[in-house]
């Protein structure tokens, strides 16, 4: 299964791009689909998916808050889109976001960090909001009992995870060209996000090999 690159876009490009990029695609425009004016919480706003996403969110006109663990992070992402940044190390998550969203909360909380921030995750969402988690970098979540959930308005929680989403060559292709569009655009730039990949291998999708990066000629 290969997947064309456009002429503006470069192997080098897509090296550093592809997956960080298709990550937030599914999280923005699956996962919860974003439409414009919404506020979000987005945690390690200043990572690699993360600064993808602070310019995706604006170019969305989506209000995003992003926390960060330093106040060199926060200035990264501010530089690149995130409206509001929360600094963990001397900041109250669940305080700010009430402050910034006059006490109403979220209808959507992205969160790869796991367990330092899932209760504080869950105390920003609205009634009826959606806890998106897609990773666990501080730890696996605890067991809880789904009661809980009720119990913090009827709220919903989600596991996602990027090879659900590209288990098929239709849904992978139209995923890489919303990414790409964002990227031609200007929308979305790759210079704050480090060095491109040496990875020259293939990841695999539905038992098919998949290049990371594949130029049409």
């Amino acid at each position: 299964m290969l997947i064309p690159l456009p002429d503006d876009i470069s192997d080098r490009t897509a090296s550093t791009l592809m997956m960080k990029g298709l990550t937030a695609q599914y999280l923005f425009r699956q996962v919860y689909p974003l439409r414009g004016g919404e506020t979000i919480l987005y945690h390690a706003a200043a990572g690699g998916v993360g600064l993808i996403a602070c310019q995706w969110a604006r170019a969305l006109g989506v209000h995003m808050i992003g926390t960060v663990s330093t106040d060199e992070k926060a200035a990264i992402a501010k530089a690149n889109g995130c409206e509001h940044v929360i600094v963990t190390s001397r900041e109250n998550i669940v305080e700010r976001v009430r402050k910034i969203t006059g006490g109403k909360g979220l209808k959507v909380v992205y969160d790869s960090v796991g367990k330092d921030t899932w209760d504080k995750s869950l105390d920003c969402l609205r009634p009826f909001g959606l806890m998106a988690c897609f990773g666990a970098s501080s730890g696996p979540v605890a067991p809880f009992a789904p009661a809980m959930l009720a119990s913090k308005g009827s709220l919903y929680v989600t596991r996602a995870t990027l090879f659900t989403h590209i288990a098929t060559r239709e849904a992978t292709q139209a995923m890489a060209d919303e990414l790409f569009g964002v990227v031609v655009s200007g929308k979305v730039t790759f210079s704050a996000l480090g060095p491109p990949s040496t990875f020259t291998g293939t990841v695999r999708v539905s038992g098919s090999a998949v290049p990371r990066c594949r130029r049409t000629r």
